[in-house]
């Protein structure tokens, strides 16, 4: 069974990313953390119902990780690309109980990278290139080794994940792929000109659109 585990806006900066969503929500995220063994760092927001969003971007002055970083961060172009399309909610995690398995059933996902290098605590499927699995089309996995997080490390700012929707100009094919997956509480998987997600979130000041 594969559960939503947080959402992701990948941006090219993580003050691009928090103005974004301040604009969408008007809620200021606060930073989350450095990721010292994958280059990148990230705000974070509670969700509800142990659901996160993250904002996350290549940290400038992070390390190389000596093997391509998650999200697609290594291809700023692409990054920057997708912003000024104003596709920003870029992708979403799943959490998985055994990763190997259906990494092993689906290639699409990538491998699996236990991380931290040097001492891994969770499991993360990354494709060799570092991008998107499916181009985004599919999750991003994790799993967490019996050690879920902490919610209580997430800044909780009253707001609430309503809906989560994945906009596609092939729903069918979309659907396929998706077939056989397990998944609590999927994307709502609807017909749209342009490959985008979109989330409706309740906040302190009304319902908002995520994008």
């Amino acid at each position: 069974m594969l559960t939503l585990d947080h959402l992701t806006i990948i941006a090219p900066t993580l003050t691009e990313g928090v103005k974004h969503v301040y604009n969408c929500l008007g809620i200021k995220v606060p930073f989350g953390t450095r990721h010292l063994y994958m280059g990148t760092h990230n705000h974070r927001l509670q969700l509800g119902d142990n659901i996160y969003l993250e904002i996350v971007a290549l940290d400038p002055d992070g390390v190389d990780p000596g093997r391509a970083r998650w999200f697609g961060v290594d291809d700023p172009k692409q990054v920057r690309s997708d912003w000024e399309q104003k596709r920003r909610l870029r992708g979403w995690v799943a959490a998985i109980g055994s990763i190997e398995n259906l990494v092993h059933q689906r290639s699409e996902f990538g491998e699996v990278v236990p991380l931290p290098f040097n001492d891994p605590e969770f499991a993360f499927s990354i494709p060799a290139d570092g991008s998107l699995p499916l181009g985004g089309v599919l999750p991003s996995l994790i799993d967490h080794r019996d050690d879920p997080t902490r919610m209580s490390d997430i800044p909780d700012l009253g707001a609430r994940l309503i809906s989560f929707s994945l906009q596609h100009p092939e729903t069918e094919e979309v659907r396929a792929t998706y077939d056989g997956l397990k998944i609590d509480r999927p994307p709502e998987i609807q017909a749209g000109a342009l490959f985008r997600y979109e989330a409706k979130i309740e906040t302190p000041d009304g319902l908002c659109t995520l994008w």
